[in-house]
């Protein structure tokens, strides 16, 4: 690894310019984050991918090598990436610091505790749902509704036991009995919230407007707890992008991390900004599918910031080509070219979805060992026949040398981009919005509200919050809400079952079928594989 000063000159960075944290990882210091407001703008890459296969198709990774082909080039060249959750490092996953020689250093201490952000947003989360039962024990000044609070609590761990909880038993002193659970950390509003917001003062102002449950049909919002200045304390780092580098020396800011199936899945507003205004292009990513973290990218992340992407990447890898077109996961080491081309659909959808915004489209073809010739070539042929520019890229083999291919036809088709066109306005109702993502994204047929999602946005528009964007949990799997139904399908019915305000973070949740906001173990965790050896070396930790 380089030396962080020397990362940190490549953005023209001075040495008092950061606050190291240890020797690999800083912070950007306030100063230098207000001296960036109002700079020229960068370039902005988004990545984004298939439906994945439950091991994930390599976005980060792409993103790592994007960069480092970009600056191989001679470009000046920042990463804005999120930061890994616990749960999936010790769940199913593993890691999110890339892999092979593509990936961010230090890769265990990001994967793992880093800067301490997530034990922040954690701990202010919790404190709020601390002070309102606490106010339930001191007789209930907020005339809140026990059976109408929202509020959850959270935890950076898969820990299904806990989605659904009974608080408060034990007798008297123990505060209202209530159903209540957890969510994932990623999940949390206050990790949306401060990744959204445009700085500090943003943060502030968005933790007051949370709410936390309704009086009647009147929401009661987190600045009546008296808190928001104890909730700032815990934040006042965490809301500081944190600075580290590729293997090959790449400037990276990782900041913030929602999920990308149950939460916005984009890294924060603050680190996106600070990059653009430092570097001439900023790769990003948006979490799993471009149905998901792609859309959510556009219109929540950039209709809030007023971000203007200038190329869309799509990454793509033989093996979920053939998921999504029927081959059982056990076959799909088996050079197949028919089953490549029967899974394009799925792969086609996600470029014309994406072109609807007014993005130019790269598809990346994120290769592996197993990959066959004859497989590439399928890809090949068919995206030259729908006129869709594909580069074959080892950047896990050979880093930034694997992707100049691909950084070569990301700065040609950005000279293609024009304005962004988001896919529904700030004034169409709640359920039109939802509806319109539904059809124009996910290709569904008709779509089907609960009673209690009508309900919620009939009592969240007479509250106010009828013009946020909406954010849509479900499956990364599929573009229906059956992670089941792979490939492309359409005219499928998509079931909404529940509707939650984020007022703070600025949208509206709709949970659609079976997702869950607590994600579980599998039945072999990758924390099976984890342990640290005689010298200190975290061991095991797989990274994607």
């Amino acid at each position: 690894m380089l030396p962080l000063n020397d990362v940190a000159a490549k953005l023209s960075l001075s040495a008092e310019a950061i606050e190291p944290y240890g020797q690999a990882k800083a912070k950007l210091t306030r100063d230098t984050l207000a001296s960036l407001k109002g700079k020229p703008s960068g370039k902005l890459v988004l990545v984004t991918a298939i439906n994945p296969t439950p091991a994930g198709e390599g976005k980060t990774t792409t993103s790592i090598g994007l960069a480092d082909g970009l600056s191989l080039l001679g470009e000046k060249v920042a990463l804005a990436l999120r930061e890994p959750s616990l749960g999936p490092c010790f769940g199913q996953k593993g890691g999110a610091t890339g892999g092979g020689k593509a990936r961010v250093e230090p890769a265990d201490d990001i994967n793992l505790h880093f800067t301490g952000d997530f034990h922040a947003i954690t701990s202010a989360h919790n404190l709020i749902a601390a002070l309102l039962d606490n106010q339930f024990q001191q007789g209930n000044p907020l005339g809140l509704d026990p059976r109408k609070v929202v509020w959850r609590r959270v935890m950076d761990m898969n820990d299904r036991a806990l989605r659904q909880i009974v608080i408060g038993l034990g007798g008297s002193g123990q505060s209202v009995p209530r159903e209540s659970g957890f969510d994932i950390t990623t999940a949390s509003e206050v990790m949306a919230a401060l990744c959204l917001a445009e700085d500090a003062a943003d943060v502030r102002a968005r933790l007051d407007r949370m709410v936390l449950g309704f009086r009647n049909d009147e929401p009661v919002c987190v600045r009546e707890l008296n808190a928001t200045g104890a909730l700032m304390a815990l934040l006042k780092d965490a809301v500081r992008p944190n600075l580290v580098q590729s293997a090959e020396g790449t400037p990276a800011l990782i900041h913030g991390g929602p999920f990308g199936n149950i939460a916005h899945g984009c890294n924060s507003v603050i680190a996106t900004k600070a990059a653009l205004a430092l570097a001439d292009w900023v790769v990003t990513e948006a979490g799993f599918g471009a149905d998901l973290g792609a859309e959510k990218f556009l219109d929540i992340k950039c209709r809030s910031a007023g971000l203007n992407p200038v190329c869309a990447v799509v990454v793509a890898t033989v093996r979920a080509l053939k998921y999504n077109g029927g081959l059982a996961v056990a076959d799909l080491s088996a050079p197949d070219p028919a089953a490549v081309d029967r899974g394009m659909p799925n792969l086609l959808r996600h470029c014309t979805n994406l072109q609807q915004y007014g993005l130019p489209v790269v598809v990346a073809l994120n290769r592996f060992a197993s990959d066959s010739e004859e497989e590439v070539a399928t890809v090949q042929t068919w995206c030259k026949r729908n006129f869709l520019p594909m580069v074959p890229a080892t950047h896990y083999v050979d880093g930034g040398s694997g992707a100049t291919a691909l950084a070569q036809a990301v700065m040609q088709a950005a000279r293609e981009a024009g304005p962004l066109r988001l896919i529904y306005p700030d004034d169409m109702p709640l359920l039109e919005k939802i509806s319109t993502v539904a059809h124009r994204i996910y290709h569904a047929g008709a779509v089907e509200f609960s009673g209690a999602a009508r309900a919620a946005a009939a009592r969240f528009t007479a509250a106010g919050y009828g013009k946020l964007p909406v954010c849509i949990a479900k499956t990364q799997y599929s573009f229906s809400d059956d992670p089941t139904k792979l490939g492309a399908p359409r005219e499928h019915t998509f079931h909404v079952r529940e509707l939650r305000l984020s007022a703070g973070a600025g949208f509206v949740v709709a949970i659609a079928g079976d997702i869950l906001l607590m994600p579980g173990l599998p039945k072999v965790p990758a924390a099976s594989r984890i342990d640290v050896d005689a010298q200190g070396h975290v061991t095991g930790l797989m990274n994607g």
